[in-house]
């Protein structure tokens, strides 16, 4: 029923029955014109009933076959073999491994979990508290116990390793899926403008109809009863009404916003919901991560520092190679710096590659850990080492603690002349420099010995993690502890993660850094450049070091000049006011860490905002969704977009979250926009964005002018100066429905104008989809133009046949007795034919004037150029001579619906008239144009 109902169905359907009750038995006698516009009405309300059905399961099959193109992959292990694999291919039985991020696949037993490993099981339960993950039944309910992962819930930090035990709809998920109805789809932001849009047409159409009614009833009625009855009131309003609602405008909304959906599907954009692509065309702040974003997220190695000296990676390898051949290496830091770097590793090579060289090799986990354990793995086979230790515990890595802890311990030797010296558990960490320098007292040195780290060697590592971070490098710090007894006997403890935290707080010993670096995107420069020309604010949040951050946003062109002066927190004010800020301070570049974020008050809060370039470095999950909120706080549309576990609280609150294909599960689950291909996206992503308003709005400012405004004045002038109706109702209700929404649905396909990135975004809450200005174009420049002459052209052919304007002002049908009422019937007939060529043609040029707001139509060619061509225009101004030709050409439908052919000095005027519409639209955009800022501009919609 809703394809019947939706739209302006139910409109229609009364109209429709209200006309049939003024043919019969209103009707006395029955006009045949009444019986006709009943069943047009009743044709209208099953085409758009089926059009409805067609386009709910047309968008249905667009988002279908666009969620498709999401990849839901899983790690599995199959003979012995890891491997990642569809979740559709799974099997009970299947051993499954998760790690953060991943949302499980199937229902899963575990049978091997981290001690920090927790699960978000919100989706399900509604507790936002992550439970804990175990091997051991904590419960004899199947959805309580803790050794059972449910699919579709969420490893929030941790790993575990488990067996598949059902799929599909036997999981808990998938027969709840069964049993849940399709939940209710609230408004999207363009409806709530269009229902706020049609709210106030219907609102003048009720006044309009009132009036009418008690003008008739306190007056007509009883002056003059014969010249409007009681059917022909009803006919009356009911074509009012319809003509006042422009019943084009859903049909146009659907498929603008299908066609957006089409356009994102082929620049391999994801959108969930066709709200967002109305969103995008307003974001005017995009908080961007940095890796895996702006960056290639393909990071490698390219510098190392152990014992006191500083290596390139290249030099690594030959110093290695040396090594092998029978220099003393085996102890030294530089090869322990190796030997941890693969050890203290959640990476794994994939098994099907074990054998290519290690630049070649398939490897699965965090960026960082691939780099360092492919770097690894090329100066020695990782699987050596692994042979010789074993993992006895681990905290993985999380953005909030910034680093990675592994126990291992060595495996017993059968050969006992080779077997590892050592016998006690080591801790090895891995992780961020300026969080795990503080806990090292002891260095190793080049020989292999262990020494106190003293002030000197705190100095040489600060400056080398500082010179390496200027250079746009990620830098990673590798130490170890021996494990005392005390401490391996925590290992045993029910939950040992605290108490092994506490002991890698000190006395750790440095071994050696990593430097790697991640290539920046290609196309990045120049789609930062794009969107800072389409007025959005590009601003970096990244987990990385200041200097890292700042020289990548050099790089990138968020930060436009090395040179410029940069600001820090000490430029912020405590005490600022908005009217203090100047535009100098605001095109200064501002790098500032997380932990100083917290300092900050409101006012420095408003300072920052102001700032067209910055950079957030050092943030943490909770840092980054503040930074969200505090734009928005101030006005700001802002979109946040990233790929890792801890973005994802930050792109649930955007008013735009786009997550990458590549990025984990939990950042895709909660993003409105997935980008499968690379950030360059989001630029056709916020131009398609701003089209589909754009057209809606271009849709709306055609059907105005004829099919409200143009329509309504020969029911008001019939009404209150007693003249012929200039346009019969039954030709308004086929303007509405026909001519006028062929026109509107072409609109609908129009292509960007060449402008559309060089402006400003939208203000959600000053520039809406129908404001004041707009009315004053729509009714004061093209509607009063359209319907002054239209009534010019049917009152000059009255005249012109010896019926003059003044022989029926206010005479309300009684005219003088020397007019044959026969043949005034037949002239008015005639004139109403006039009045309706008239208004068609010229809405012809209304079409090409409304395709651009101020460009010029020679920047904007319909034709002949692919970039902006729409060659429908064209055949909905042919559809619209056809259904002229119909019913005014045709001898049986023009003696039902009384209309008559027209002179063809009648197709040939109002084109001149439409060029004179253009003309003067011209001059309007060319002024628009050049004066920006004068009083035309303001004035324009």
């Amino acid at each position: 029923m809703g394809y019947f109902f939706g739209g302006f169905g139910i409109l229609l359907l009364t109209g429709c029955i209200l006309v049939f009750i003024a043919w019969k038995p209103l009707g006395d006698p029955p006009a045949l014109a009444n019986l006709a516009l009943a069943i047009v009405l009743l044709a209208v309300f099953f085409i758009q009933a089926g059009f409805n059905a067609w386009q709910d399961w047309s968008s249905s099959r667009v988002m279908a076959s666009i969620t498709t193109m999401l990849p839901d992959d899983c790690t599995a292990v199959r003979d012995s073999a890891t491997v990642v694999m569809s979740a559709v291919e799974l099997v009970p039985g299947d051993v499954i491994k998760i790690k953060q991020g991943n949302k499980l696949p199937c229902d899963i037993r575990f049978v091997e979990v981290s001690s920090d490993a927790k699960f978000d099981r919100s989706i399900l339960t509604g507790e936002s508290e992550p439970v804990d993950g175990t091997v051991e039944s904590t419960d004899k309910n199947f959805l309580e116990t803790r050794c059972i992962g449910l699919q579709g819930t969420h490893c929030v930090s941790g790993t575990a390793t488990g067996i598949c035990i059902a799929t599909g709809d036997k999981t808990v998920f998938g027969r709840i899926a069964n049993l849940t109805s399709k939940p209710n789809r609230g408004l999207t932001p363009i409806q709530k403008e269009i229902l706020r849009f049609v709210l106030i047409i219907i609102s003048f159409i009720a006044s309009v109809v009132i009036l009418v009614v008690v003008v008739w009833a306190a007056w007509l009625r009883k002056s003059h009863p014969n010249w409007i009855n009681v059917p022909l009131l009803i006919v009356n309003c009911v074509s009012v009404g319809i003509a006042f609602v422009p019943e084009g405008l859903p049909v146009a909304v659907a498929l603008s916003l299908t066609i957006g959906a089409k356009i994102m599907r082929k620049n391999n954009i994801l959108c969930k919901s066709l709200a967002t692509v109305e969103t995008l065309g307003s974001v005017s702040v995009i908080c961007s991560d940095k890796t895996g974003t702006l960056t290639k997220n393909e990071m490698f190695v390219t510098d190392c520092f152990a014992g006191g000296h500083e290596y390139r990676a290249d030099d690594v390898k030959k110093f290695h190679g040396t090594a092998c051949e029978g220099s003393n290496f085996a102890n030294n830091a530089l090869e322990r710096t190796q030997v941890l770097g693969a050890l203290c590793n959640a990476a794994e090579i994939d098994a099907s590659t074990l054998r290519l060289p290690a630049q070649s090799m398939k490897i699965h986990g965090d960026p960082t850990d691939q780099a360092i354990l492919r770097f690894s793995e090329s100066l020695e086979p990782t699987k050596k080492l692994k042979m010789k230790w074993r993992k006895a515990f681990e905290i993985a890595f999380s953005s909030k603690n910034k680093y990675m802890v592994r126990v291992m311990a060595p495996v017993p030797s059968a050969d006992t002349e080779n077997a590892e010296k050592h016998t006690d558990m080591e801790l090895s960490i891995k992780g961020a420099p300026d969080i795990l320098l503080p806990r090292c007292r002891t260095i190793l040195k080049s020989d292999g010995s262990i020494a106190a780290l003293s002030d000197m060697d705190r100095e040489s590592i600060e400056r080398t993690k500082d010179k390496w971070s200027r250079e746009g490098k990620r830098v990673i710090l590798l130490a170890r502890k021996d494990v005392t007894q005390a401490a391996e006997d925590s290992l045993k403890m029910a939950q040992p993660e605290k108490s092994i935290m506490d002991y890698a707080k000190s006395d750790l010993t440095f071994v050696g850094m990593w430097a790697l670096i991640d290539p920046l995107r290609d196309e990045i420069p120049e789609v930062i450049k794009t969107l800072r020309g389409a007025g959005i604010r590009i601003v970096m949040v990244t987990g990385d070091f200041k200097l890292t951050a700042q020289a990548i946003a050099v790089d990138c062109g968020i930060i436009k000049s090395l040179n410029s002066v940069v600001h820090s927190i000490d430029n912020l004010r405590r005490d600022f006011e908005m009217e203090q800020q100047n535009q100098r301070e605001q095109r200064t570049p501002l790098v500032i860490s997380g932990p100083e974020l917290i300092t900050l008050n409101d006012k420095q809060w408003d300072q920052l905002c102001t700032y067209e370039e910055i950079v957030f470095a050092r943030t943490t999950p909770d840092q980054k969704l503040r930074i969200v909120k505090e734009f928005q706080s101030r006005g700001k549309i802002v979109a946040m977009t990233g790929d890792g576990v801890n973005d994802a609280p930050a792109l649930k609150a955007a008013d735009v979250g786009v997550a990458l294909g590549s990025g984990s599960d939990i950042a895709i689950e909660a993003a409105d926009m997935v980008l499968l291909d690379s950030f360059a996206a989001i630029v056709e992503a916020v131009k398609y964005g701003r089209v589909t308003f754009d057209n809606l709005k271009k849709t709306i400012c055609y059907l105005l002018p004829a099919g409200s405004f143009s329509e309504l004045w020969p029911v008001l002038a019939n009404t209150f100066l007693g003249i012929p109706q200039a346009l019969s109702s039954f030709l308004m209700v086929i303007i509405c429905l026909f001519t006028d929404a062929a026109g509107a649905i072409t609109l609908s396909y129009e292509q960007p104008e060449m402008d559309v990135l060089l402006r400003p975004p939208r203000n959600q809450k000053t520039d809406r989809l129908v404001n004041g200005r707009f009315i004053l174009h729509a009714y004061g420049f093209i509607g009063v133009y359209e319907c002054l002459l239209s009534f010019v052209m049917a009152f000059w052919y009255m005249s012109r046949r010896g019926i003059p304007f003044s022989a029926m002002l206010l005479k309300f049908g009684k005219l003088d007795p020397q007019y044959d009422p026969a043949y005034v019937t037949e002239i008015s007939n005639k004139a109403s034919s006039i009045y309706f060529v008239n208004l068609v043609i010229l809405q012809f040029f209304n079409l090409l004037a409304t395709r651009t707001r101020r460009l010029s139509i020679f920047q904007q060619p319909p034709i002949f150029n692919k970039k902006t061509q729409n060659p429908l225009l064209f055949a909905a101004m042919l559809f619209s001579l056809m259904i002229i030709f119909i019913f005014c050409y045709i001898p049986g439908i023009q003696n039902t619906v009384a209309t008559t052919s027209v002179p063809v000095e009648h197709f040939f005027l109002p084109i001149a008239f439409g060029l004179g519409l253009l003309l003067l639209d011209e001059t309007r955009k060319y002024f628009v144009r050049s004066h920006p800022k004068g009083l035309l501009a303001k004035l324009s919609w």
